[in-house]
């Protein structure tokens, strides 16, 4: 395993928690009024621009290439080492989804408002609380934007590219490897990350200053403790994070979010166990010091709970 068992429990958690919220989120922009009146589901708008018109069996090819252009052109910001380039894009994208999410169950105003200070925050004052808390938000956003121009074919095929494409980028090519360190390194990384442990202050100059403090004159000692102390103050161990993708959350919640709008609220709650039992899947027989792409396996549990669906005829 890869991970420590509560390390990995927390990433399953938070993985199946962004999938029910994102669902969740999908659902209250569901018109159900109009839906009742033409029979088909109909969405209500955004608080932010509009949805793009797309062919619902064609919209795989623009997401796609959005995701091959969006790597190329972080690839040119990490190149040039334009970091605040890369933090203004993920700001605004953060803004954009957060405020989706937030308008789900509040005024267009409040949303704005909470999505500014979440933004800032997470922006400005990150940690791993904040972190991680505005994920599930920022991918629930993500397919409220989304989920209205799929259909089951085209977020099926769309899950097999990305499930090819992820493994190529990790096993061969291994350019996601590199645009993940550098996210990390630059404070901005888009998806799940867990530290292992707080940074912590080293004890062990104190301890042993304290053993000699014993033997010398309190005045002395008191001087010796101050200046050992404020030396282990500054020092902090920098400590392992375990990390999922964004795209590995955000994926398999399109096409659960396609079951929802184009089948059942039931067959779209039961698809998240299915990919997140692959997730576990990965996380077990991983080891520690390697990379795996999430995506392939996610992308066999969605089909899985799909073939579970069709057979007790909810799809």
């Amino acid at each position: 395993m890869k991970h420590n068992i509560k390390i990995t429990i927390i990433l399953i958690s938070i993985f199946l928690i962004s999938q029910y919220i994102g669902l969740a989120v999908v659902n209250q922009y569901i018109d159900q009024e109009q839906t009742a009146i033409t029979g088909e589901t109909s969405f209500g708008n955004l608080p932010l621009g509009e949805r793009p018109e797309l062919n619902q069996n064609t919209s795989f090819v623009l997401v796609i290439f959005a995701v091959l252009i969006g790597t190329a052109l972080l690839f040119g910001i990490i190149k040039f080492g334009a970091m605040k380039l890369w933090k203004a894009w993920f700001a605004l994208a953060l803004f954009m989804t957060l405020t989706t999410s937030f308008a789900a169950f509040t005024t267009t105003t409040i949303a704005i408002s909470l999505a500014i200070l979440f933004t800032a925050w997470r922006i400005f004052k990150n940690n791993p609380i904040i972190h991680n808390a505005t994920e599930p938000l920022i991918y629930a956003g993500i397919a409220a934007i989304f989920v209205p121009v799929f259909n089951l074919f085209s977020i099926s095929i769309l899950l097999i590219l990305i499930a090819i494409y992820d493994a190529y980028a990790v096993w061969k090519s291994k350019h996601m490897i590199v645009l993940a360190k550098a996210q990390k390194s630059a404070g901005i990384f888009a998806g799940l990350q867990i530290p292992h442990q707080w940074s912590f202050k080293s004890k062990t100059k104190s301890i042993s200053a304290s053993k000699k403090s014993s033997k010398l004159s309190k005045s002395k000692a008191a001087k010796f403790h101050e200046s050992t102390s404020s030396k282990t103050k500054s020092k902090v161990v920098k400590v392992q994070s375990a990390i999922l993708g964004g795209g590995d959350i955000a994926f398999p919640l399109l096409f659960a979010g396609v079951l929802l709008k184009d089948y059942s609220m039931t067959a779209a709650l039961i698809l998240p166990i299915f990919a997140t039992a692959a997730l576990s899947i990965l996380f077990y027989y991983s080891k520690k010091g390697k990379f795996y792409p999430a995506m392939p396996f996610i992308s066999a549990g969605c089909f899985v709970g799909l073939g579970f669906l069709w057979l007790v005829g909810l799809v």
